[in-house]
């Protein structure tokens, strides 16, 4: 018998929503978007299907064209979109569920192929970057190419990416999303600009940590007022090394950071453990890196979502130590669409099959089975 006193399965409130469980679909990028970036009838089933995730945050969705950094990533800024996005929404809460849109802009990380006119791609300083994108291949899948130099974004460049997650915030809700996460992890623009490593800027936007923050403040703030705080979570990934990240003042920059954050009443704080690099997880989590996480739990007294390939019982754990209030998981949603009827009772679960991650068609996206269809089969 399940046991319903499990911390796992308790219900939490985030922001306007109530939910059933603890546990969150966390985004996870599958480069199967139609013609135009936007999302298909194929991710309407396969959103459908893991409705039953206390929250899913959608996969990264970019805020315009020179947003995108992978290929066949869907966008939330044409009306095409929102309408493949309004499928989506209606598809989960249908079956009970709730959905908030990730808001991405990938900055450097990105190729000139996806970039209007084959501009070079943006970022906040101009230096090379260790990173390569996902874009077409001339077989018509996918192939890696190296990320080119960018170009430094200016002021008003960096004022039109502000109104850009504002606008796209406020496209989500017309598609029926009941929230956002911007992203502002994983190496990624927001990420770059508050990096020290990735940020050489002597304006307003560089230098000092309130100054490296300020991009993702004001993106906060523009967003919320879009749209509500109630509606607005936000990922960040301290100690993050992704894509030439290595930043040499944590503690001031986080400092900051989760203070400025903990004045604006968003919904959550989705936090990337630093024990995740890339696609290898440590074990255990060394002692700065937990320092520092606790740090952050003392600043912020809203809800906290933690990522980092936990296990039920290592999320029972994590919620048990009050480390965390929600637990997002990721590859296990993947294989297993019905992930919290497997956790609840302790079924096995899936084994993914990392090929078909990225680019494709229902093979590996909506063909995993479900504990019923096991059952009859």
């Amino acid at each position: 018998m399940p046991h319903t006193s499990d911390t796992l399965f308790a219900p939490i409130r985030i922001g306007a929503l109530d939910l059933p469980s603890r546990i969150v679909m966390a985004p996870l990028t599958r480069s199967r978007a139609a013609p135009g970036n936007v999302p298909s009838d194929l991710a309407v089933d396969y959103y459908r299907q893991r409705a039953s995730a206390g929250l899913i945050i959608s996969e990264g969705t970019q805020i315009s064209q020179q947003g995108q950094g992978y290929a066949w990533t869907p966008g939330i800024h044409s009306p095409e979109q929102i309408t493949g996005w309004s499928k989506i929404a209606q598809a989960v809460h249908e079956k009970g569920g709730r959905i908030f849109l990730q808001l991405w802009h990938v900055g450097r990380v990105s190729h000139s192929v996806f970039q209007p006119g084959g501009a070079r791609p943006v970022a906040p300083t101009a230096m090379p970057v260790p990173a390569k994108a996902f874009i077409p291949g001339p077989d018509g899948k996918g192939t890696f190419a190296d990320a080119p130099e960018p170009q430094e974004l200016t002021i008003a460049g960096i004022q039109m990416i502000v109104a850009d997650f504002a606008q796209a915030a406020r496209n989500a809700i017309a598609a029926g999303a009941d929230g956002v996460e911007i992203h502002g992890a994983n190496g990624y623009l927001l990420d770059q600009f508050l990096n020290s490593a990735s940020n050489w800027r002597t304006d307003r936007y560089g230098g000092s940590p309130e100054n490296r923050g300020r991009l993702m403040l004001e993106v906060v703030d523009a967003v919320i007022a879009a749209i509500g705080s109630a509606r607005v979570g936000l990922r960040l990934a301290p100690l993050g090394k992704g894509f030439g990240m290595d930043e040499a003042e944590p503690e001031a920059v986080f400092a900051h950071l989760i203070s400025e954050l903990d004045k604006r009443d968003l919904a959550y704080l989705h936090l990337v453990e630093p024990r995740v690099q890339g696609r290898e997880i440590a074990t255990e989590i060394d002692p700065q890196a937990e320092a520092l996480m606790q740090d952050i739990r003392r600043r912020f007294s809203g809800p906290i979502i933690l990522a980092g390939g936990y296990t039920r019982q290592s999320a029972e754990e994590a919620l048990a130590q009050g480390r965390g209030d929600l637990i997002a998981f990721g590859r296990p949603f993947i294989a297993n669409p019905d992930l919290p009827a497997r956790l609840r009772l302790g079924a096995p679960l899936n084994e993914g099959d990392p090929a078909t991650f990225f680019g494709g068609d229902a093979h590996g996206y909506t063909d995993y089975p479900a504990l019923a269809d096991e059952a009859v089969s």
